[in-house]
């Protein structure tokens, strides 16, 4: 049975009920569809994918980790969702991809998987479990020595609430209302922080700038709303 310690229910099942909508590029999940490359992008301007071991920790419907794979890695997407994981395998077998699909929590995977993986990512998932640094404190021990831990999350000020809440979830209906709380929102400085209470070492932060109108995301400015951290496990 997996440990349900570090999920939130109300999250898994709001995110399950719209497993569905994953792959519709217009439906609830366009944003992810729209920023993915960008995050790729700032992915593989640090790390070579191709014949690396790579874990997308809170995979969905593998967004992020199709275009891992079609860049040559061996990939593997973990998420607590029963129903994103079938529609995650099910995309893949009709892409001709190989990718291995768990029903997984991080904690749970940590414990079959140390020292495993060049790359693990974990997007868009910090703000949305009850404890972080147990996610940080899982991949740090499935990650080698000198591999990359990349993880996007949210800002938390005024300008992240304006245009992450008020903005994506009531002004232009970006994102379904209720996707996100305030208070789970977290600092860089906390997050680099947290890392480095367990030994990696900040390698790269940017800023994620999504543009609503011309549904694009790029790498630049500061990251005061969506950011993205790369750090390095270096023992």
């Amino acid at each position: 049975m997996i440990e349900l310690e570090n999920t939130d229910l109300n999250e898994l099942k709001k995110f399950s009920s719209r497993a569905n909508d994953w792959w519709n590029i217009n439906g609830e999940f366009k944003t992810l569809h729209d920023i993915n490359v960008a995050r790729l992008k700032f992915i593989t301007r640090n790390i070579k994918l191709g014949g690396s071991h790579v874990l997308d920790i809170g995979c969905g419907g593998g967004i992020l980790t199709e275009s891992i794979a079609k860049k040559g890695a061996f990939a593997t997407g973990i998420d607590m969702s029963e129903e994103s994981i079938h529609i995650a395998a099910q995309h893949a077998f009709e892409n001709n991809l190989e990718i291995n699909y768990f029903l997984s929590n991080a904690e749970e995977f940590s414990n079959k998987n140390k020292n495993k993986f060049d790359l693990i990512t974990c997007m868009e998932l910090l703000e949305h479990v009850p404890n972080p640094l147990s996610i940080i404190e899982a991949s740090k021990k499935m990650i080698k020595q000198k591999g990359h831990i990349i993880f996007s999350t949210i800002n938390r000020n005024i300008k992240s609430y304006a245009f992450a809440i008020l903005a994506a979830e009531h002004l232009f209906n970006i994102l379904p209302k209720g996707t996100h709380k305030y208070e789970k929102f977290i600092k860089p400085s906390e997050l680099i922080h947290w890392c480095n209470q367990y030994k990696l070492r900040t390698n790269e932060l940017s800023a994620l700038k999504y543009n609503p109108v011309l549904k694009t995301c790029s790498l630049s400015g500061k990251p005061d709303v969506n950011y993205i951290l790369d750090v390095i496990s270096d023992d």
